[in-house]
């Protein structure tokens, strides 16, 4: 879905951190609320931001200071959940999925 959000730009500018895009700020900021009020689960809010590893999104968490909705049971049922969903899989889907992984930690 895209949204467009019309600020005006005194207030943009105290919003948005100096050299990020405000579309990004913007998607942080309804990933974290989501995530701390408890409408998201970590593994959606993860996804939402484009991370690939939980190691990334609880160092997104902690630059954000966001403390108050640890890691719990409930959210390792609803990241089980949300991970059945998918479909496995194939051993040669794996590999490329591996091998592109792999270019772009290279190219990084």
């Amino acid at each position: 879905m895209q949204v467009t959000l019309e600020i005006p730009e005194d207030f943009a500018q105290k919003l948005v951190a100096q050299g990020q895009y405000p579309s990004r700020a913007a998607l942080e900021a309804v990933a974290l609320e989501g995530y701390r009020s408890g409408v998201l689960s970590a593994f959606q809010a993860r996804c939402m931001l484009g991370f690939t590893t939980r190691y990334e999104f609880d160092g997104f968490l902690k630059a954000h200071n966001v403390w108050e909705h640890a890691y719990g049971l409930e959210d390792l049922e609803q990241d089980r959940a949300d991970l059945s969903t998918f479909e496995p899989l194939s051993q040669s889907s794996k590999q490329q999925t591996f091998a592109s992984q792999l270019r772009c930690e290279m190219s990084s």
